[in-house]
């Protein structure tokens, strides 16, 4: 059987399915996943740090400007839209066959495509909280301020976007919320993502479903655990298997 009518196939006899993602989902939104090469380049070659190293949270402590210019011009796509894969997992949903979206990617796009059921495991950009005094602030007050550092307007502390940085925690009930998705579920989506990036990476190991499903570019280290692998864009084959299950 061809691997995307083996896969219409899983998603058809799925009753609990769980998606996971990383920065593969949006890429084909146009977001560049900054651990790629181009990305690894401009970091280094525009601001002399890694990219690990500017998304930490001693580097927004130490060097609040540089991590900004970072930030807003490499991290924010504000204008980006929801691709063939988040608008095809929100069909999903609502078809009653997806229970939810576990993503690593902090840019809103599988909300604004219409899914309800999303676990963000780094947070988003679009929530953002001044580290003073608490307030809340949207993403245009962030990319609106007038000075590269987004400053509170009530006590005029830092606004710092509400993501998890590089040597901070997950969030306290993100990963329990994520853990219960994946074990009640039937089928699992990896997608998108190389699982490199601990812990989130070591959640797929809480699904006990028969069908593990992996849609990536490039191999993983489950690709010998699963029922089925698919190397192409993930976008690409949801725009394929929407069409498929539509029928």
């Amino acid at each position: 059987m061809e691997p995307l009518a083996e896969l219409v196939k899983i998603i058809k006899n799925s009753r609990s399915m769980v998606f996971f993602g990383g920065a593969g989902v949006s890429t084909e939104s146009g977001i560049p996943d900054f651990r790629s090469e181009n990305g690894l380049y401009s970091a280094k070659n525009e601001f002399g740090y890694e990219p690990e190293d500017i998304l930490s949270r001693g580097f927004l402590a130490n060097h609040p400007k540089e991590f900004f210019s970072y930030y807003k011009k490499h991290v924010v796509y504000a204008d980006a839209k929801p691709n063939d894969a988040h608008l095809g997992l929100a069909q999903l949903e609502s078809a009653g066959i997806l229970s939810a979206v576990i993503t690593q990617n902090i840019d809103g796009l599988h909300q604004a495509a219409g899914s309800r059921s999303v676990v963000e495991l780094h947070g988003s950009i679009h929530r953002n909280t001044c580290i003073k005094c608490g307030r809340k602030f949207c993403l245009e007050y962030v990319c609106s301020s007038e000075d590269v550092i987004p400053y509170c307007d009530i006590c005029g502390g830092i606004v710092r976007p509400d993501i998890v940085l590089y040597n901070e925690p997950l969030g306290g009930e993100v990963l329990p919320k994520a853990i219960e998705y994946l074990q009640k579920a039937d089928t699992l989506i990896v997608a998108g993502t190389s699982l490199s990036v601990y812990p989130a990476a070591r959640l797929v190991r809480y699904f006990y479903g028969s069908k593990l499903v992996v849609i990536n570019r490039s191999k993983t280290e489950i690709d010998k655990c699963a029922s089925l692998v698919i190397s192409s864009p993930v976008g690409e084959v949801f725009n394929k298997i929407m069409k498929e299950t539509a029928e």
